[in-house]
Formats: C-alpha cells, structure tokens, sequence
C-alpha cells in the first residue's frame, strides 16, 4: 500500500556549514513537498507506492578542518540567552535532565561555569560510558544510558545534553556526517551553548578534528530523524553512507 514519509536529508546551511552543490533523487519519481520545521531543519514529504524505492542524497559541503574550543567561555544567564536557545533548557522524551543534577554537579565541581562545565561533562562521558557502535537500533533515554554504561554516538549524545541541560546550560542533538568515521554510517554528536554561541561536544572521538557535516538539529532523536514512515511497518533492504574529502 502507498506509505507516507517525511523525511530529513539535506545538509543544514549556516555560518560554518556551505553547500556548495548538493544532489537529491526518488526512484522512481514521485511528487514531493519540502518545509522547514521549528528547528530549521528542511524535510521533505513524499508518499512511496508499492514496490521497489530508493532515495539518493549527496552534497559537496565546506566545513571548518577543526572543532572551535573555548575554555573559560562563560555560562549565559537564562535572562540574557537568545528566545530560541530556551527549548533546549527543559527536559526531553529522551533526555531526563530534571532526573540528573547530583550526578551533572559531582561531574563539574571543580569548574568554571560554562565551557568548561561542559568539557567536563564530555570527558566523564568518554571515560565512563563505553561507545559502542551499531549496538543500539532503537534511541535510549539519557537515564537507561547511564545505568548501562554503553551506547550509540546517539546515546552518549543524550546522556551528555540531560546533564547539561540540567545545569541550565542549552544543548541540542546534532545528526549528520562525519568525515573518517569508524564504521561508517550517520553520526550523532551534541552542541552546548555557551560564551554567545553554539560550540560542538563528541564523546565518542578523541582530539578535535573537523569533517562534521549537520543535517538537522533538534531537542533529542524524537526531532531529527532521518525519515519518519507512516502506517505498516517498511525495513530498508540497503543503506549505505560514504563521506570523502575533497582537494580543491
């Protein structure tokens, strides 16, 4: 039976993210509609018929060769942050940050609030919570996490944006591509606000390399999936992913 698909594939556009050329394809064609949801994410509706489909995506994107850091940077006072970064304050369906202020103030005494709050939270996570790809179809709450102790770049995400959020620091869930991932597939990372502006948080890679390529931005998983599908059940037979770079 025809299935209805939201999906959410095109690489984001911003100050630190160029879209240089970018390729989208339905076999075999069929009408699609695209809207920017409350996150700035660009989706695409489409409705697939029965039978054989296939979606194709690729892009050529500048992105910065390193990560930005900034230690010191300072917590933003709730008064004084931007209206839009004030969703990514409440708790989530999969980030229980109202659950995890003893452990979020045990990992962070010792720091200057703000960016170094949060590169406390990102270490703690890289040294407690093992990463652990491809063992995690489905997403899991930032509590089941730490109580496993392992996870997807997914999982690690969420725990790692309750226990900012819980220190009243906005974070938001970030899903696209990573140049140089092991095994490559999607990544998920987070990104803190703080110092004025949206810095990048990976427990799952060590150093500070670049190659993040952002598709969509949003609280936790419930808001940036890739594709949504609508009625019986539809399993991909195929999903491949590359990432290379580009000499120009």
């Amino acid at each position: 039976m025809p299935t209805p698909f939201i999906l959410m594939l095109r690489a984001r556009r911003g100050p630190d993210q160029w879209v240089a050329r970018e390729e989208y394809d339905v076999l075999p064609s069929v009408p699609v509609s695209e809207f920017t949801d409350p996150y700035g994410n660009v989706c695409q509706r489409l409705i697939a018929q029965p039978g054989p489909f296939a979606l194709f995506c690729s892009a050529e994107v500048m992105v910065p060769d390193q990560i930005a850091q900034a230690p010191g940077a300072p917590f933003i006072e709730i008064q004084h942050l931007p209206t839009e970064a004030l969703s990514y304050l409440l708790p989530s369906r999969y980030c229980e940050s109202d659950r995890l202020y003893a452990l979020a103030s045990d990992i962070t005494w010792n720091c200057l609030p703000g960016y170094d709050q949060v590169a406390a939270v990102e270490h703690w996570l890289r040294t407690n919570i093992r990463y652990e790809p491809g063992t995690s179809p489905v997403p899991v709450s930032a509590i089941e996490v730490r109580q496993r102790s392992s996870g997807v770049c997914r999982d690690l995400s969420h725990l790692g944006i309750a226990l900012c959020r819980a220190l009243s620091i906005p974070a938001r869930l970030v899903v696209g591509y990573l140049h140089q991932l092991e095994p490559m597939d999607m990544h998920a990372w987070f990104e803190a606000y703080v110092g004025g502006q949206w810095y990048t948080f990976d427990a799952t890679q060590s150093g500070r390399k670049g190659g993040y390529v952002a598709v969509g931005y949003g609280r936790d998983a419930a808001d940036v999936a890739i594709y949504n599908q609508y009625g019986p059940p539809v399993f991909p037979i195929e999903h491949y992913v590359t990432v290379e770079e580009l000499q120009r």
